[in-house]
C-alpha cells in the first residue's frame, strides 16, 4: 500500500514536472508575443529644415518619448574630429537611446548629471510628465518655458525610467550625412527602425543659417572642416555638403533601397507640411503606427497658423509656418540665390524644388509654381 502510494507521488511530480518545463513557458512567451515590440522613430534632417517643429508632431503625442538631438553631446564632447569619424559614436548613442538604456550618457556627461542637463530637454514632453515631472499629465500639451520652469529638478535616473513606459521611442538628429551608417540599426533584431527623412528647400535652409551663424558654427567646423567655413564661400561649402547628403540619402532609401528598408523609410518636405500640416502630420503618424487624436490635430493647426515670424533657434512656438517658410524669396539677394542653387543643384532636382532664374522671378513666383515639382 505505501509503495503504491509512493508510486503515486512518483507520478504526480513527473506530470508536474512536465507540464512546469512545457506549459508555463509557452504561456510566458504568449504574454511576451502579445505586447507590441516598440516602435523606434528617427527623423533624419539638417539644422534649419524645420525638424525641432516636426520633433515636436512626435514629442507632443502621449505614446512618445521624444529626444531632441541627443547626439548634441557626442560632438560637443568630440568636436576635434569630423562628421564622417563621429558617425559610429553618434550610432551606438542613438541605439542605446531607442533601448532606452542611457548609462550611454555616461561617456559624454558629468556624473553627477541631472536630467536638465541632457540638450533641450524641455522639448520632451515625456521629461515633463510622469514618471520624470510629476506637474502634468501625461496627455497634456506642454510648452518648453513651462517644462524647463518646472521640471528640471528631477534626477537623470528618470530619463530612463520615463523612456521604458512608452510605446514609441522618437529621435530627432541631425548628425548623420550617410543612410547606410544606418544600416546596422535597420537590420538590428532589438529595433523596429522607421526612419522620417524631413528635407528644406536649400534657399531657406540658407537663409535660416545665416540668422543663427553663431549657434552653428561649432556644427559647420566639424562637418566641413574650420578653413571651408572662413571666407565667402564657407557658407555654400557648408551648403554643399548638406545638400549632398540628402542626394544620397534620398537614393539610398528609396531608389536602390535594400529590403530590410521596405515600409521604413519616408521623405517628407517641410514646405508639404506647413502647406497641408493636419494631412502631413496624419501622413507621419500613420507611417509610425500612431493615431492622429482631436487634441493633437487642434495643436498642430494652432502651431502653424499662427502670428510669430519663427526667428530664434530651435524657437516651436505658434506661427505662420507657410509665409515663414517662403521667406528667404524676399530677403536674400538673388546673387546668393545662385550661389545657392549651383551647390545645391541635384539636391534640388531629385526633391523637386524649382529653380529660379531671376530676381523678378524669385520674388513674384506663385508658390504652387516653385513647388510644382513637389506637389504629390
Amino acid at each position: 500500500m505505501v509503495k503504491s502510494r509512493r508510486v503515486q507521488v512518483l507520478l504526480i511530480l513527473v506530470v508536474l514536472s512536465f507540464l512546469l518545463i512545457h506549459f508555463l513557458p509557452c504561456s510566458n512567451n504568449a504574454h511576451m508575443e502579445g505586447k507590441p515590440s516598440p516602435v523606434h522613430i528617427l527623423i533624419l534632417s539638417s539644422w534649419r529644415s524645420g525638424s525641432s517643429f516636426t520633433g515636436q508632431i512626435f514629442s507632443q503625442h502621449p505614446s512618445v518619448f521624444y529626444l531632441m538631438e541627443p547626439a548634441w553631446h557626442v560632438w560637443v564632447k568630440m568636436y576635434q574630429n569630423s562628421a564622417k569619424v563621429l558617425h559610429m559614436a553618434v550610432r551606438d548613442l542613438v541605439r542605446s537611446v531607442f533601448l532606452c538604456d542611457m548609462s550611454v550618457f555616461d561617456a559624454y556627461m558629468s556624473s553627477q548629471k541631472k536630467k536638465s542637463d541632457l540638450f533641450q530637454w524641455e522639448t520632451s514632453r515625456a521629461l515633463c510628465s510622469p514618471p520624470a515631472c510629476d506637474s502634468f499629465s501625461r496627455s497634456d500639451i506642454i510648452t518648453a518655458g513651462n517644462c524647463k520652469t518646472i521640471c528640471g529638478k528631477y534626477p537623470f535616473s528618470k530619463v530612463e525610467e520615463a523612456c521604458k513606459t512608452y510605446s514609441h521611442v522618437a529621435i530627432k538628429e541631425v548628425r548623420f550625412f550617410d543612410l547606410k551608417v544606418l544600416y546596422p540599426l535597420l537590420t538590428d533584431p532589438s529595433l523596429n527602425l522607421k526612419i522620417i527623412h524631413l528635407v528644406r528647400d536649400p534657399r531657406a535652409v540658407f537663409r535660416s543659417r545665416e540668422n543663427t551663424m553663431a549657434e552653428l558654427k561649432r556644427d559647420s567646423n566639424i562637418v566641413v572642416g574650420s578653413q571651408k567655413t572662413k571666407g565667402e564661400m564657407g557658407p555654400y561649402n557648408t551648403m554643399q555638403v548638406i545638400c549632398k547628403s540628402h542626394v544620397e540619402i534620398y537614393k539610398a532609401g528609396s531608389q536602390a533601397a535594400p529590403s530590410f528598408l521596405k515600409d521604413r523609410y519616408l521623405l517628407v518636405r517641410y514646405e508639404d507640411i506647413v502647406r497641408d500640416p493636419l494631412a502631413r502630420a496624419a501622413q507621419m503618424y500613420r507611417f509610425a503606427e500612431l493615431h492622429f487624436t482631436p487634441e493633437l490635430q487642434k495643436w498642430v493647426h494652432n502651431i502653424t497658423h499662427g502670428k510669430g515670424h519663427g526667428a530664434q533657434a530651435f524657437d516651436i512656438g505658434s506661427r505662420d509656418a507657410l509665409r515663414v517658410s517662403q521667406a528667404w524669396r524676399k530677403t536674400i539677394p538673388f546673387q546668393k540665390i545662385e550661389k545657392v542653387q549651383n551647390v545645391c543643384k541635384d539636391a534640388m532636382d531629385l526633391l523637386g524644388y524649382r529653380l529660379v532664374q531671376s530676381e523678378e522671378e524669385q520674388k513674384n513666383m506663385s508658390l504652387d509654381l516653385l513647388f510644382a515639382q513637389n506637389s504629390s
